[in-house]
Protein backbone atom coordinates (compact mmCIF):
# COMPACT_ATOMS: atom_id res chain seq x y z
CA UNK A 1 0.00 0.00 0.00
CA UNK A 2 2.94 2.08 0.16
CA UNK A 3 2.89 4.90 -2.39
CA UNK A 4 3.52 8.56 -2.75
CA UNK A 5 1.35 10.34 0.48
CA UNK A 6 -0.23 12.96 -1.30
CA UNK A 7 -0.32 16.74 0.37
CA UNK A 8 -3.40 19.14 0.90
CA UNK A 9 -2.59 22.33 1.88
CA UNK A 10 -5.14 24.50 3.25
CA UNK A 11 -5.15 28.58 2.50
CA UNK A 12 -8.03 29.57 5.40
CA UNK A 13 -5.25 31.55 7.52
CA UNK A 14 -3.87 33.32 5.14
CA UNK A 15 -7.69 34.73 4.82
CA UNK A 16 -7.84 34.99 8.12
CA UNK A 17 -4.54 37.60 8.08
CA UNK A 18 -6.29 39.54 5.18
CA UNK A 19 -9.83 39.85 7.23
CA UNK A 20 -8.48 41.39 10.83
CA UNK A 21 -7.13 44.40 8.47
CA UNK A 22 -9.70 44.32 5.47
CA UNK A 23 -9.37 44.85 1.87
CA UNK A 24 -7.83 42.07 -0.20
CA UNK A 25 -4.25 41.25 0.84
CA UNK A 26 -3.20 38.70 1.35
CA UNK A 27 -5.15 36.65 -1.29
CA UNK A 28 -5.81 33.34 -0.45
CA UNK A 29 -6.17 32.09 -3.91
CA UNK A 30 -2.81 33.39 -4.67
CA UNK A 31 -1.29 31.43 -1.83
CA UNK A 32 -3.79 28.59 -3.28
CA UNK A 33 -1.56 28.99 -6.47
CA UNK A 34 1.50 28.94 -4.92
CA UNK A 35 1.19 25.88 -2.57
CA UNK A 36 0.33 24.05 -5.84
CA UNK A 37 3.69 25.59 -7.65
CA UNK A 38 5.76 24.32 -4.16
CA UNK A 39 4.51 20.25 -4.64
CA UNK A 40 0.58 20.72 -2.93
CA UNK A 41 -1.01 18.10 -4.67
CA UNK A 42 -4.63 19.34 -3.31
CA UNK A 43 -6.14 22.64 -1.45
CA UNK A 44 -8.31 22.60 1.19
CA UNK A 45 -10.65 25.79 2.21
CA UNK A 46 -13.24 25.74 5.09
CA UNK A 47 -16.23 28.06 4.14
CA UNK A 48 -17.45 28.52 7.81
CA UNK A 49 -20.32 29.62 9.05
CA UNK A 50 -19.42 32.51 10.32
CA UNK A 51 -17.36 33.20 7.59
CA UNK A 52 -14.36 34.16 10.32
CA UNK A 53 -11.76 33.24 6.95
CA UNK A 54 -12.64 32.24 3.75
CA UNK A 55 -15.87 33.95 1.98
CA UNK A 56 -18.14 32.76 -0.57
CA UNK A 57 -16.20 34.64 -3.06
CA UNK A 58 -12.93 32.91 -2.20
CA UNK A 59 -14.42 29.57 -2.87
CA UNK A 60 -15.63 30.47 -6.14
CA UNK A 61 -12.49 31.69 -7.49
CA UNK A 62 -10.88 28.87 -5.91
CA UNK A 63 -12.65 26.74 -8.34
CA UNK A 64 -11.88 29.18 -11.17
CA UNK A 65 -7.80 29.21 -10.81
CA UNK A 66 -7.06 25.90 -9.43
CA UNK A 67 -6.21 23.01 -11.94
CA UNK A 68 -5.95 20.57 -9.00
CA UNK A 69 -8.54 19.11 -6.33
CA UNK A 70 -10.19 21.38 -4.63
CA UNK A 71 -11.53 20.04 -0.75
CA UNK A 72 -13.88 21.93 0.69
CA UNK A 73 -14.24 21.62 4.32
CA UNK A 74 -18.27 21.97 5.26
CA UNK A 75 -20.39 21.92 8.32
CA UNK A 76 -23.09 19.44 8.21
CA UNK A 77 -26.05 22.01 7.59
CA UNK A 78 -28.31 22.71 4.69
CA UNK A 79 -26.77 25.80 3.77
CA UNK A 80 -23.47 24.48 3.35
CA UNK A 81 -24.90 21.50 1.16
CA UNK A 82 -26.41 24.45 -1.10
CA UNK A 83 -23.48 25.73 -1.89
CA UNK A 84 -21.09 23.03 -2.26
CA UNK A 85 -24.11 21.40 -4.92
CA UNK A 86 -23.56 24.49 -6.44
CA UNK A 87 -19.76 24.74 -6.61
CA UNK A 88 -19.63 20.93 -7.18
CA UNK A 89 -15.54 21.24 -6.24
CA UNK A 90 -13.74 18.16 -6.58
CA UNK A 91 -14.16 16.66 -2.53
CA UNK A 92 -15.82 17.79 0.38
CA UNK A 93 -15.37 17.07 3.95
CA UNK A 94 -17.52 17.64 6.47
CA UNK A 95 -16.45 18.33 10.02
CA UNK A 96 -18.29 19.75 13.29
CA UNK A 97 -18.17 23.39 13.71
CA UNK A 98 -19.30 25.45 16.77
CA UNK A 99 -18.77 29.37 16.16
CA UNK A 100 -17.28 29.23 19.23
CA UNK A 101 -14.74 27.92 18.57
CA UNK A 102 -11.14 28.80 17.30
CA UNK A 103 -10.18 25.95 15.00
CA UNK A 104 -11.90 22.66 14.95
CA UNK A 105 -11.45 20.80 18.50
CA UNK A 106 -12.22 17.04 17.53
CA UNK A 107 -14.23 14.54 15.02
CA UNK A 108 -17.66 14.64 14.05
CA UNK A 109 -19.81 12.28 15.89
CA UNK A 110 -21.14 10.19 12.70
CA UNK A 111 -21.95 7.11 15.23
CA UNK A 112 -24.28 9.53 16.91
CA UNK A 113 -26.05 11.20 13.63
CA UNK A 114 -25.76 8.24 10.92
CA UNK A 115 -29.28 9.39 9.48
CA UNK A 116 -28.64 12.82 8.97
CA UNK A 117 -25.11 12.11 7.48
CA UNK A 118 -26.37 9.84 5.69
CA UNK A 119 -28.94 11.81 3.60
CA UNK A 120 -25.81 14.83 3.63
CA UNK A 121 -23.51 12.01 2.16
CA UNK A 122 -26.16 11.06 -0.56
CA UNK A 123 -26.70 14.64 -1.71
CA UNK A 124 -23.10 15.71 -2.00
CA UNK A 125 -22.32 12.62 -3.49
CA UNK A 126 -24.82 12.55 -6.31
CA UNK A 127 -23.17 16.23 -7.26
CA UNK A 128 -20.04 14.47 -8.14
CA UNK A 129 -17.98 15.31 -5.06
CA UNK A 130 -16.01 12.43 -3.10
CA UNK A 131 -17.23 12.59 0.24
CA UNK A 132 -14.79 12.59 3.93
CA UNK A 133 -15.48 12.59 7.28
CA UNK A 134 -13.12 14.16 9.66
CA UNK A 135 -13.04 11.67 12.71
CA UNK A 136 -11.23 10.55 15.55
CA UNK A 137 -9.50 7.57 15.64
CA UNK A 138 -11.71 5.47 16.68
CA UNK A 139 -12.93 2.10 15.15
CA UNK A 140 -16.44 2.89 15.88
CA UNK A 141 -16.77 6.44 13.77
CA UNK A 142 -14.87 4.45 11.02
CA UNK A 143 -17.32 2.11 10.85
CA UNK A 144 -20.02 4.65 10.85
CA UNK A 145 -18.49 6.36 8.13
CA UNK A 146 -19.18 2.91 6.16
CA UNK A 147 -22.88 2.67 6.97
CA UNK A 148 -23.49 6.36 5.80
CA UNK A 149 -21.51 5.57 2.61
CA UNK A 150 -18.52 8.39 2.82
CA UNK A 151 -15.77 6.76 0.75
CA UNK A 152 -12.67 8.55 2.50
CA UNK A 153 -12.18 9.36 6.33
CA UNK A 154 -9.81 12.36 7.70
CA UNK A 155 -8.60 10.96 11.63
CA UNK A 156 -7.93 13.79 13.65
CA UNK A 157 -3.93 14.19 14.42
CA UNK A 158 -4.45 17.23 17.06
CA UNK A 159 -4.46 15.13 19.88
CA UNK A 160 -1.57 12.97 19.14
CA UNK A 161 0.37 16.32 18.02
CA UNK A 162 -0.29 18.43 21.48
CA UNK A 163 0.94 15.37 23.46
CA UNK A 164 4.87 14.05 24.23
CA UNK A 165 6.35 10.89 25.05
CA UNK A 166 5.10 8.08 26.26
CA UNK A 167 1.36 9.58 25.42
CA UNK A 168 2.14 10.99 21.81
CA UNK A 169 3.32 7.32 21.20
CA UNK A 170 0.33 5.97 22.07
CA UNK A 171 -1.68 8.65 20.07
CA UNK A 172 0.10 7.30 16.86
CA UNK A 173 -0.14 3.91 17.73
CA UNK A 174 -3.95 4.53 18.09
CA UNK A 175 -3.78 6.24 14.40
CA UNK A 176 -1.97 3.68 12.76
CA UNK A 177 -4.55 1.00 13.94
CA UNK A 178 -7.11 3.39 13.00
CA UNK A 179 -5.83 3.91 9.44
CA UNK A 180 -5.52 0.56 8.81
CA UNK A 181 -9.25 -0.59 10.21
CA UNK A 182 -10.29 2.33 7.91
CA UNK A 183 -8.56 0.62 4.86
CA UNK A 184 -9.50 -3.15 5.69
CA UNK A 185 -13.44 -2.02 5.42
CA UNK A 186 -12.61 -0.29 1.82
CA UNK A 187 -12.19 3.63 3.25
CA UNK A 188 -9.99 5.53 1.95
CA UNK A 189 -7.81 7.32 4.70
CA UNK A 190 -6.99 10.54 5.17
CA UNK A 191 -5.31 12.51 8.65
CA UNK A 192 -4.80 16.09 9.42
CA UNK A 193 -4.64 18.79 12.45
CA UNK A 194 -1.86 20.40 13.78
CA UNK A 195 0.76 18.61 11.70
CA UNK A 196 4.47 20.52 11.67
CA UNK A 197 7.73 19.61 10.63
CA UNK A 198 8.67 17.99 13.87
CA UNK A 199 5.39 15.58 14.14
CA UNK A 200 4.97 14.69 10.41
CA UNK A 201 7.31 12.09 9.57
CA UNK A 202 5.96 9.38 12.23
CA UNK A 203 2.01 9.86 10.78
CA UNK A 204 3.56 10.27 7.00
CA UNK A 205 4.85 6.88 7.69
CA UNK A 206 1.85 4.88 8.28
CA UNK A 207 1.53 3.09 5.28
CA UNK A 208 -2.16 3.42 4.56
CA UNK A 209 -2.25 6.97 5.37
CA UNK A 210 -3.42 8.66 1.51
CA UNK A 211 -3.67 11.95 2.38
CA UNK A 212 -2.40 14.53 4.56
CA UNK A 213 -3.88 17.99 4.91
CA UNK A 214 -1.63 20.42 6.62
CA UNK A 215 -2.24 24.18 7.23
CA UNK A 216 -2.38 26.76 9.85
CA UNK A 217 1.38 25.55 10.69
CA UNK A 218 2.55 25.69 6.71
CA UNK A 219 0.62 29.13 7.20
CA UNK A 220 3.13 30.16 10.23
CA UNK A 221 6.01 29.15 9.13
CA UNK A 222 5.66 31.31 5.78
CA UNK A 223 5.96 34.38 7.80
CA UNK A 224 9.57 33.01 8.57
CA UNK A 225 10.65 30.72 5.64
CA UNK A 226 8.06 31.78 2.80
CA UNK A 227 5.18 29.95 1.61
CA UNK A 228 6.97 27.99 -0.91
CA UNK A 229 10.04 27.00 1.16
CA UNK A 230 7.33 25.43 4.11
CA UNK A 231 5.55 23.52 1.65
CA UNK A 232 8.83 22.13 -0.42
CA UNK A 233 10.13 21.35 3.26
CA UNK A 234 6.96 19.41 4.64
CA UNK A 235 6.67 17.75 1.31
CA UNK A 236 10.32 16.43 2.14
CA UNK A 237 10.15 15.63 5.33
CA UNK A 238 6.69 12.89 4.34
CA UNK A 239 8.09 11.43 1.04
CA UNK A 240 11.62 10.79 3.61
CA UNK A 241 9.19 9.25 5.95
CA UNK A 242 7.64 6.98 3.00
CA UNK A 243 11.24 5.69 1.52
CA UNK A 244 12.57 4.98 5.09
CA UNK A 245 9.03 3.25 6.21
CA UNK A 246 9.34 1.13 2.66
CA UNK A 247 12.86 0.61 2.70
Amino acid sequence: MQGKLRLGVNIDHVATIRNARGGDAPDPVRAALLAVEAGADGITAHLREDRRHIRDGDMERLMAALQVPLNFEMAATAEMAAIATRLRPHAACLVPEKREERTTEGGLDVAGNIPALKDYVARLAEAGMRVSLFVEADPRQLDAARAVGAPVVELHTGTYCEHEGEARARELARLAAAARHGASIGLEVHAGHGLGFETVGPVAAIAELMELNIGHFLIGEAVFLGLGPAIRRMRALMDEARARKAA
